[in-house]
């Protein structure tokens, strides 16, 4: 190899090795949400903490009472993991059969917003990050309410 060939060669051997580097550092655009609610542990944690926080507000917690909390946490853990843009796929039921007959009104469905947000408060989720989340839940209200 000739001094210019193998320069080439090194610096070509370089910007490859840097773009693959700084690939690696990057997350993907579609988990950007997921990973800044800090992936599957974070989203955990939120939802543990919106499990305590709908069992200590009277009007909610009705609504839980035939409900299985653990497959509840399991699948709203899914829910929330794949609507970030993380690697799961919900298997639960539609928010339509969950829903219906639970009859839940609008203010209800607020107030559960309220504790999902108070959730990611406790988790120390920035408030741009909440917001990111809320946008991609919101489109289930139609689903939840008065069914």
């Amino acid at each position: 190899m000739t001094s210019s060939t193998s320069a080439t060669f090194t610096a070509a051997l370089i910007l490859m090795g840097n773009f693959f580097l700084s690939a690696c550092q990057t997350a993907p655009a579609g988990d950007a949400l997921y990973q800044e609610l800090g992936g599957m542990e974070g989203i955990t944690e939120i939802t543990d903490n919106f499990i305590y926080e709908i069992g200590f507000d009277e009007n909610i917690v009705r609504h839980f009472q035939e409900t299985n909390l653990e497959r509840f946490r399991e699948k709203f853990i899914e829910q929330v993991c794949e609507v970030s843009g993380g690697p799961c796929s919900y298997s639960g039921d539609s928010m339509v059969e969950v829903h219906t007959n639970m009859n839940v009104t609008e203010a209800e469905f607020n107030r559960t917003v309220d504790l999902l947000v108070a959730a990611m408060n406790r988790s120390g989720i920035p408030h741009p990050v909440q917001n990111q989340l809320l946008a991609r839940l919101a489109p289930t209200r139609p689903d939840i309410i008065y069914k």
